[in-house]
C-alpha cells in the first residue's frame, strides 16, 4: 500500500498537527506501507523541493507570491492551484494508491482534482473545521458571510471523498448533519505513543532549581498559546489561588499567538514571580519539563471549536501519570470522566477553575488512584497501535486491490 499525505505543515515545524502526523506515519510503516509526504505553501521553513527532516522525506510546494499571500481569498486560490500543480507532479512520479489529505478543506481540494484526474481515491481527514478555527482566531465572524462559504466548501469536499475520517465524535456529528452517510465516516482519535510518554519520572532537581520550582506546588500547560485554549483564564484564578495556596508556581511550556498578551496579563496582576515563562522547548526536551508538574491544567474556553474536537495534551498528560484539570467543552469531555481519570471545571469560570484547584491539591490521597485510570485509559483505548488499524478498513474500502 502507499499512501500519498498532503499536509498542512511538518517538520521541523512542531505542533499537534505534526505529532498527530508523525504518529500515523510511523505506524503506518510499521504495518509494511509506503508513506509519501507533501506540504502546502503554508509550510513556511525555508523552500526546498524535497527535504529529510528526522529521517523523513517531504515534498515541499513552493511559496506563494508575496501579493497573494496578503490577500484573503486570493491567498486560498492561490494556495489550492500551488498545491494542486505539485501534488499533480508528485503523484505522477510515485503512483500511490491513496491521496490522503488531512485538514484544511485547502488540502482537500487539490487531493480530490489530482485524483479525479488520476484514478486515485481521496480520503480526507478533518482534524477541525477551517471556518471554526478562523473564528477562534479573530479572522472570521461565525456564520458570517466568509464563514459560511468555507462551511460549504468544507462540505463540497466532504461529499466528494471518496472516504472521510476525523478525530473525535463531535466533528463526526457535525459531517452527518451535513449529509454524509454514516458509512463513509470513521473515527480516528488522537492518542498517544505509550511507549513515548511513560509514567513520570523523577523531576530534574536542576532545572527546577532554574526555574525556580523547588520545593513548590507546580501547576503547567506545556502546547501552543492561542486564545481557545483559555489561558487568559488560568491566569485570572491564579491571585486567588495564590491567596490560598502561596506555594503554588504556574509553568507555562510553550509559545504562539497569545504569548505577549499573557505575559502583560501576567505582570499587571503581579503575578510575575508565580508565573514562569519557558517559550518553546524542543519535542525531545519536554518530557523534564513535565516532569516537574503536578497537575497539567487545559482550561480551554466555550467555543464552537473546542466543543467538537478532541486534544491531543490531555492525553500526553494522562499517558505520564499526571493530574488533569480542564474546562467541561465538549472535547475534553470525550477524554476525560469527571473524578476518575481527571477534573472537569465550568469553562471560562475563574472562580470554578480556582475552586477546582484548590480541592484537587488538597486531596493529594487519591491523586495515586486517578492517575491509575488515566494511564489505564490510555493504555487501552487510546494507544496509536490501537488507533491506527482504524485505517485498514479505510483504505482497504477505496484502493484498488
Amino acid at each position: 500500500m502507499r499512501i500519498l499525505h498532503v499536509l498542512d505543515h511538518s517538520l521541523p515545524l512542531q505542533s499537534g498537527y505534526v505529532f498527530r502526523t508523525l504518529a500515523i506515519l510511523t505506524h503506518q510503516r510499521e504495518r509494511g506501507w509506503e508513506t509519501f509526504h507533501l506540504t502546502t505553501p503554508k509550510h513556511t521553513t525555508e523552500f526546498h523541493p524535497h527535504e529529510t527532516v528526522d529521517g523523513w522525506e517531504f515534498f515541499r510546494t513552493p511559496p506563494l507570491a508575496s501579493l497573494a499571500d496578503r490577500l484573503p481569498v486570493i491567498r486560498e486560490i492561490a494556495q489550492i492551484r500551488a498545491t494542486t500543480r505539485r501534488l499533480a507532479e508528485v503523484a505522477a512520479e510515485i503512483r500511490p494508491d491513496v491521496i490522503h489529505a488531512h485538514s484544511p478543506v485547502l488540502n482537500a481540494m487539490p487531493a480530490l482534482t489530482v485524483g479525479r484526474r488520476l484514478g486515485i481515491p481521496v480520503v480526507y481527514e478533518v482534524r477541525a473545521f477551517w471556518e471554526d478555527a478562523g473564528v477562534s482566531h479573530g479572522t472570521y465572524t461565525e456564520w458570517g458571510l466568509r464563514y459560511r462559504m468555507t462551511r460549504a466548501l468544507e462540505t463540497f469536499a466532504l461529499k466528494r471523498a471518496n472516504a472521510v475520517t476525523t478525530i473525535c465524535e463531535g466533528l463526526k456529528r457535525d459531517i452527518l448533519g451535513r449529509g454524509i452517510a454514516p458509512g463513509k465516516v470513521t473515527v480516528i482519535p488522537n492518542a498517544v505513543d505509550v511507549s513515548a510518554f511513560s509514567a513520570s519520572g523523577e523531576p530534574d532537581r536542576e532545572l527546577a532549581r532554574e526555574l525556580g520550582l523547588d520545593g513548590q506546588a507546580v501547576l503547567g500547560f506545556v502546547g501552543s498559546f492561542y486564545r481557545y485554549e483559555g489561558l487568559h483564564v488560568l491566569l485570572a484564578a491564579l491571585p486567588a489561588i495564590d491567596a490560598e495556596r502561596p506555594d503554588v508556581r504556574l509553568l507555562l511550556v510553550g509559545g504562539g499567538d497569545e504569548a505577549e498578551h499573557l505575559q502583560r496579563q501576567a505582570k499587571d496582576l503581579g503575578l510575575e514571580d508565580h508565573v514562569v515563562f519557558t517559550g518553546r522547548v524542543h519535542h525531545s526536551e519536554v518530557i523534564r519539563y513535565y516532569d516537574l508538574i503536578d497537575a497539567l491544567v487545559y482550561p480551554r474556553v466555550n467555543i464552537r471549536l473546542t466543543d467538537l474536537v478532541t486534544p491531543l495534551k490531555p492525553l500526553e498528560a494522562m499517558a505520564q501519570d499526571k493530574i488533569v484539570i480542564a474546562s467541561d467543552v465538549g472535547g475534553h469531555h470525550e477524554l476525560i470522566t469527571d473524578g476518575q481519570t481527571g477534573n472537569l471545571f465550568r469553562a471560562d469560570d475563574a472562580d470554578l477553575l480556582t475552586e477546582t484547584v484548590l480541592r484537587v491539591l488538597s486531596d493529594r490521597e487519591h491523586w495515586p488512584e486517578q492517575r491509575a485510570h488515566g494511564r489505564h485509559y490510555v493504555e487501552t483505548e487510546r494507544s496509536w497501535s490501537t488507533v491506527v488499524e482504524r485505517y485498514v478498513g479505510v483504505y482497504g474500502a477505496i484502493a484498488p486491490g
